[in-house]
């Protein structure tokens, strides 16, 4: 009996305790119980009122993809000097590798591929971009690390590109290897990971070496190609690029050595802490890897008539919904208006000088890695 008085005594306790804490919480939280980690305010200089700022707005009944399609536009930081991947024209277009990938989650999300505002990031800037809550989202040859992941509040999705750092030089030099370069002046973009691997690599070998820093390729490529530096270090992807562009134009013959220093994976990056949106630029994003398995790409896609399952569920004819927080004909949406991830690829990487066949970014059924969970 004791015990039965002194239960019912600490559960009037407990009771009492519970509602006192509900009544004393303030309104100073009361961003969305999914957005809690996910704060937009910049640098703390926001009361969360201002609407002249520029950080992004999230929604009382949710996290940003609620904002997203509450704005109906996604708001994408990329790149705007690196050819293939974000590049901008004359016009003031964006176009490239990444800045399709943008398009796709503006598709999937919003069923708009054209719905999207680009935001170009030189590569000290991507991070405070995201973490401000001035982008909804970056995809700009970002490398997946365990520091940019521990340390940066950044939730890294699938790998859509996978690469590895070189160095490419004049072919006029004759140099071919790394110990060819000792005591050379090399060009490299500051606060990318390009830069680490190249202190901790020339350093292991006990090569010595003198970085040239600039903050993007609109500095670099031409201090480069005026003998600033003896060589180039970035992602093989981006001196494929530039060496097609240098050449292209007249410039002198490039060779970019045969040896790769380090694992690259790029691909969309989320501020941490907001599973839905995640998510939702996930899967959109894998949907146009799933289409390419499937063999549905942008011109047929929408007129699918067999009766297999998988790709009903896929398509959204068959009313499925995983929860994933995207509408039944994302992907037909997505696949229709970008394309599939070959075409994709096809698009704006073959351009540049470099295969899909035989790497690891081709589907995982030929060898490569891209390889998506099932959509059931």
């Amino acid at each position: 009996m004791k015990n039965s008085k002194w239960l019912r005594i600490l559960a009037a306790i407990f009771a009492f305790t519970l509602v006192a804490t509900a009544c004393g919480s303030s309104g100073s939280d009361d961003n969305g119980g999914s957005d809690t980690s996910n704060d937009d305010s910049d640098g703390g200089d926001s009361d969360g009122d201002d609407d002249g700022g520029d950080t992004v707005e999230l929604t009382q009944d949710g996290g940003r993809l609620a904002a997203v399609i509450e704005r109906g536009t996604l708001i994408c930081g990329g790149n705007d000097t690196l050819p293939g991947f974000g590049i901008v024209d004359d016009a003031g277009e964006f176009s490239g590798f990444d800045i399709d990938f943008c398009r796709v989650v503006a598709a999937g999300v919003l069923g708009d591929a054209d719905a999207v505002e680009f935001v170009p990031l030189t590569a000290d800037a991507r991070f405070t971009a995201l973490q401000s809550g001035e982008i909804d989202l970056l995809i700009r040859n970002t490398t997946w690390t365990a520091t940019r992941d521990g340390q940066e509040g950044a939730n890294f999705l699938f790998t859509t590109f996978y690469d590895g750092q070189g160095l490419m030089v004049p072919a006029s030099t004759g140099f071919t290897t790394l110990e060819d370069l000792a005591d050379a002046s090399i060009c490299v973009l500051s606060g990318t990971t390009t830069e680490l691997n190249l202190n901790s690599v020339f350093s292991a070998r006990g090569i010595p070496f003198n970085p040239v820093v600039f903050e993007d390729n609109n500095a670099l490529r031409p201090a480069y190609e005026e003998g600033q530096c003896e060589a180039w270090t970035s992602d093989a992807s981006q001196l494929a690029a530039f060496k097609s562009s240098i050449e292209g134009e007249g410039g002198d013959e490039q060779f970019i050595m045969a040896e790769i220093i380090s694992k690259e994976p790029l691909g969309p990056v989320v501020v941490d802490g907001d599973t839905e949106w995640a998510q939702a630029v996930n899967w959109s994003v894998m949907a146009t890897v799933q289409a390419w398995e499937f063999g549905l790409d942008s011109g047929n896609i929408g007129s699918y008539s067999g009766d297999d399952p998988n790709i009903l569920n896929f398509i959204g004819q068959d009313g499925f919904d995983p929860g994933i927080g995207l509408p039944a004909d994302f992907a037909v949406q997505v696949v229709s208006q970008v394309g599939n991830y070959e075409e994709i690829y096809n698009t704006h990487i073959i351009p540049i000088g470099l295969q899909l066949a035989g790497t690891p970014n081709d589907l995982w059924t030929n060898g490569g890695l891209m390889y998506v969970p099932p959509y059931r």
